[in-house]
């Protein structure tokens, strides 16, 4: 029986993806885990292994295709001992268009989106994915699925040995042999109501009447700004924001900071680590979520999911957008540490190198845009997160200290919290926290 090869889903957000480059030819042999094909996402290029041993009978899909839908049919392997010729017809989907039909371009006046790959262009599913009863996608080689549902086995129960955890064929046979991970009969029945739909604005019709022709030019969203958008609308929709804000004294911190890049041991003729304002931030908001543990939770319609450690995501502004890639275990971890995870983080950002693991997934948030010289901002909470720290700049300002006007270096910082799971209370507890660690930080040093 052919098997089918489908555009995988490199992470929990993405829909479609860029097949950017094919590693291998009609007619290569491949075994799990070697890597066929290079996937660009919204995010990242990624490398993408096979999960299955077989002879590649067809590239369904030509390199260099924009915007393939998650499990659109991208490839099709022979198995073993089966006629490649034959198992290139048994793909149960129509090829997706070329480079050239695929990227759409830009019309002078009438669309600012590239026009999109129509659905009978687009390879189709040979499976839906399965998801787990917690609502995260379950990793399976389409065989799998297959086999798996003709066995009638419940594939969240099944232990992935492949890539990454991926289920493959193996999986499924050890766990039909056992007799367990049975699907439950009404599981199909049991799936919640669909998600409300996102608000839209105006239609671009109804923009571009209000200027006068050839007074602009319409520029096509990339996939990086399509997510943010969705994200960001879906967050505003979905979570009651919550505001605290409070000012903080640097005076202290920018000294110790000042102390202990001095001290730095030199490696390879360069200090070992030089840490800024915005390291000592991100430990300061990670102690603090240690201190303050009820304010270091996600929100889920049945649980509230309570962390037993601060993750904490960084935005980092990138061409086209940015990303959030996490400091895990940040209260665990030493300022040195933290400044050179960042730095190696905020390089390969850039480069668009950055692994799914590297940036999904958190428990808060930074965003930083005081050496923007921005005074104050409230930021956008990233679901699953319930918090995200907005930082202004650092600056002299008169302050009252024993009935005098004192000079002192200030920064502003405002708490965005989903009243959901952080209150009031509960968010002024924890920016409260956060700043007895700014103008107190030997409290990170101990």
């Amino acid at each position: 029986m052919p098997i089918n090869i489908t555009m995988p889903a490199l992470s929990p957000t993405m829909e479609e993806g860029n097949l950017a480059k094919w590693l291998v030819k009609e007619g290569d042999k491949v075994a799990p885990g070697d890597v066929i094909a290079e996937i660009e996402t919204d995010k990242a290029t990624m490398e993408v292994e096979a999960v299955d041993e077989g002879i590649v009978a067809k590239l369904v899909v030509a390199a260099g295709t924009d915007a393939v839908k998650v499990n659109a049919l991208i490839a099709i392997l022979a198995a073993e001992g089966e006629d490649v010729a034959e198992a290139a017809k048994g793909g149960n989907a129509a090829p997706a268009p070329a480079p050239s039909q695929a990227k759409a371009e830009a019309p002078k006046e009438e669309k600012t989106e590239a026009a999109p790959v129509k659905a009978e262009q687009v390879a189709a599913p040979s499976a839906p994915a399965p998801v787990a009863k917690s609502g995260e996608r379950i990793f399976a080689s389409p065989l799998a699925r297959r086999l798996a549902k003709d066995a009638g086995l419940d594939l969240s129960a099944v232990s992935g040995s492949g890539p990454h955890g991926r289920i493959v064929k193996t999986d499924v046979e050890k766990a039909a042999a056992s007799g367990g991970a049975k699907a439950a009969p009404a599981a199909a029945a049991s799936a919640g109501a669909p998600a409300p739909a996102l608000a839209k604005g105006p239609s671009e019709e109804a923009v571009l009447k209000l200027f006068e022709p050839g007074s602009y030019e319409l520029v096509p969203h990339d996939g990086m700004r399509k997510v943010i958008a969705k994200r960001l609308v879906g967050s505003k929709q979905t979570v009651p924001h919550f505001y605290v804000s409070v000012d903080c004294e640097l005076d202290t911190l920018l000294a110790l900071r000042a102390q202990l890049n001095a001290a730095a041991p030199e490696k390879d003729g360069k200090p070992a680590y030089k840490l800024s304002v915005n390291d000592m931030v991100i430990k300061a908001l990670a102690l603090s979520l240690r201190d303050v543990p009820d304010a270091n939770v996600s929100w889920t319609e049945s649980n509230m999911v309570k962390h037993k450690h601060s993750d904490v995501g960084v935005a980092v502004s990138i061409p086209g957008g940015l990303i959030t890639p996490i400091i895990r275990k940040a209260e665990e971890k030493s300022l040195s540490t933290i400044s050179n995870e960042m730095k190696d983080y905020g390089k390969r950002a850039k480069e668009r190198k950055l692994k799914p693991e590297e940036y999904q997934g958190g428990t808060t948030a930074v965003s930083n845009m005081g050496m923007m010289g921005v005074k104050s901002f409230s930021a956008v909470i990233n679901p699953p997160h319930a918090t995200i720290l907005a930082v202004g700049a650092g600056e002299q300002r008169a302050v009252v200290k024993n009935g005098e006007i004192k000079i002192a270096n200030v920064m502003t910082v405002t708490l965005s919290t989903d009243h959901r799971c952080v209150d009031g209370a509960l968010g002024a507890e924890l920016i409260g926290a956060f700043k007895r660690y700014i103008e107190n930080p030997m409290g990170m040093l101990v």
